[in-house]
């Protein structure tokens, strides 16, 4: 099994690009700087952040740096960004001038001075409810009272929360700002800076800041955070490395200034990164080299100096591919010794077949947070196989999990059932469809079952990889990958028109589409709740709600039509995100009537 975390190994030769950044942190012509490391969700941003802080600590420039990791997503909801991030620096900073009596007092008033940012962001919270503007936390409870009273409908449980929310601001004030040395906002912020530039100065250092997860972070949150960069931070002595998905940065830009335009949008991103950079997309080289190293990490019997004799091999081969062939499977596993495991082996002939397709399907697309996802799925199924002594292989099991990661789950639904049809487990469709592999792709097409005719040009791919299944017994695989049972057995009760619904529903990619509504109209009103429940069982397996399941969209459009699937819509979203809605779903859900019902309950 692989951790699912980033890690400080160069498994996807990110080393060169993680080289050039240190380069531009590391010159004094190029700093103060801004670098944004670009890229979508699981494309190895953070494992990059990692190789670029390592590049920062090599024996030729150790002592050079005072490196700072801020993660944003973590201060959500519990602090203001700016502040937060102004604190962890100005900790970082008193902790390294401990050995220097004269700028440890420096250190310690710039630490203080936060506590009077953080006051100043009190004062404006307090001039909030004055002027009747909405604020959080205690306050909004104050707020929600004040207007009771306005309204008419005030009690004496009002009255109490507005004489509480008074006691807080009281209390909070204390010992912050000493009335004869309250400054406005803008002297506070010039002498953070000028006491901060003293202390940087005096180090003699530069001081890194690695700020991550930003993409993750709700739109406030977000632009709190680049503020805090420019108006606080951003001069001699600093770099900063942002990694972030643009496109939900660009996404929190535009709804915080209220869709201020595309140009707009390029010209506040240009301002505050300097240098962009794009996380390197893997090729089929790359992703195979990626599997060839998961698999020889993971095995128990390979020893650890081994591992790292194989990545160096794949690194240098990778840059040499302008040149030179493609180090085979039998090199890369000589590399490990002369008798490497079985398992590894076997693991390596997995990703020599498998890379391709990992690379050139839109579900997966190289992403190598998907592919390791994908490779614990098998590990663990092949794993109870081995237990329960069941006649596959991994093999045998990858290939099955290549067909659900690549498919949707009405094509996976419909393997399945025609596996547990055949008395023998061996299903003919894919026996009369291997003897198609030669035809024309319409021929093939036409030949498949209407689930899989979306899919046609991936499944005929697919089913020339070896190991070959037909007349192969499939059904411990279906057995092993029981998750889905449930969406079949309830697919199976509907109506012709239901099931045709749910289909068309799981494909929508937009609450707009044509097709996905006048299928949602066309199931009966009695089966609606069902097909709903059939959609969630869909969804269920789905990891990480930081990106959007397949068919959420139709979800959306069927719990417009039904109340009480809307209801079952919501109580899932909340068991499923217990903590923080992600920012693409909380701009889906947070103006509908449904979702804000079950808030108040």
């Amino acid at each position: 099994m692989w951790a699912d975390v980033d890690t400080k190994q160069d498994f996807l030769n990110f080393s060169e690009v993680a080289d050039l950044v240190v380069d531009v942190v590391g010159s004094p012509a190029m700093r103060p700087v801004s670098v944004g490391v670009f890229g979508t969700w699981g494309t190895g941003k953070s494992t990059l952040l990692n190789l670029i802080e390592g590049g920062l600590s090599t024996e030729e420039r150790k002592g050079k740096f005072i490196v700072v990791r801020f993660d944003a997503w973590l201060y959500q909801g519990f602090d203001d960004s700016r502040a937060a991030l102004m604190e962890v620096i100005a900790t970082t900073l008193l902790e390294a001038a401990k050995d220097n009596e004269g700028l440890l007092k420096k250190a310690k008033s710039l630490l203080g001075r936060v506590n009077k940012m953080r006051a100043l962001g009190l004062a404006a919270e307090v001039g909030a409810i004055a002027m009747g503007v909405p604020t959080m936390g205690w306050l909004n409870q104050a707020f929600g009272a004040v207007g009771d009273f306005i309204s008419g409908d005030g009690d004496a449980e009002d009255l109490d929360a507005v004489r509480e929310a008074g006691k807080t601001a009281k209390e909070r004030g204390k010992g912050l700002l000493d009335p004869e040395k309250q400054r406005t906002p803008p002297k506070e912020i010039a002498a953070f800076r000028n006491e901060f530039e003293e202390v940087l100065r005096g180090l003699g250092k530069t001081l890194v800041v690695f700020v991550d997860n930003l993409d993750r972070c709700l739109p406030p949150q977000t632009i709190h955070t680049l503020e805090a960069l420019r108006l606080f931070l951003f001069m001699d002595h600093t770099a900063f490395v942002v990694a972030a998905d643009e496109d939900m940065v660009r996404h929190s830009v535009s709804k915080h200034f209220n869709d201020p335009g595309d140009r707009h949008v390029t010209d506040y991103l240009d301002k505050l990164i300097q240098v962009p950079v794009r996380v390197p997309s893997l090729g089929v080289q790359e992703v195979r080299a990626y599997l060839f190293l998961l698999f020889a990490s993971a095995a128990r019997n390979v020893p650890a100096d081994k591992v790292e004799s194989l990545r160096a091999k794949l690194e240098d081969n990778l840059r040499k591919a302008w040149k030179e062939e493609p180090i085979s499977a039998e090199d890369a596993l000589a590399v490990l010794g002369p008798n490497p495991p079985s398992d590894v082996a076997l693991g390596f002939g997995i990703a020599e077949r498998m890379a391709p397709m990992l690379v050139s399907q839109e579900q997966v697309q190289g992403n190598p947070r998907i592919v390791k996802r994908m490779l614990n799925v098998v590990r663990m199924r092949s794993q109870v196989a081995k237990r329960r002594e069941m006649p596959v292989d991994e093999a045998l099991v990858a290939k099955l999990a290549l067909f659900e990661r690549c498919t949707d789950s009405m094509a996976t639904a419909h393997l399945y059932r025609e596996i547990n049809a055949a008395d023998d487990g061996k299903p003919e469709v894919l026996a009369n469809l291997s003897k198609l592999l030669n035809e024309d792709a319409k021929v093939f097409e036409d030949s498949c079952p209407k689930e899989w005719k979306p899919r046609a040009a991936f499944i005929r791919e697919w089913l020339a990889l070896e190991p070959q299944l037909a007349g192969v017994n499939l059904r411990p695989l279906v057995y092993l990958s029981r998750e889905t049972l449930p969406l079949r057995s309830l697919r199976g009760g509907l109506s012709e028109p239901a099931a045709e619904g749910l289909r068309m529903l799981l494909r929508a990619t937009s609450i707009s589409s044509r097709s996905a509504n006048n299928a949602a109209d066309s199931i009966p009103e009695s089966e609606r709740v069902a097909v709903m429940k059939a959609m969630l069982e869909t969804f269920r397996p789905h990891a990480d709600w930081n990106t959007r399941p397949d068919g959420f969209h139709g979800a959306l459009i069927l719990a417009e039509r039904s109340a009480q699937a809307a209801n079952d819509l919501a109580a899932f979203i909340r068991r499923a995100n217990p903590q923080k809605l992600p920012p693409w779903l909380g701009t889906l859900v947070k103006d509908k009537d449904w979702f804000k019902v079950g808030e108040t309950r």
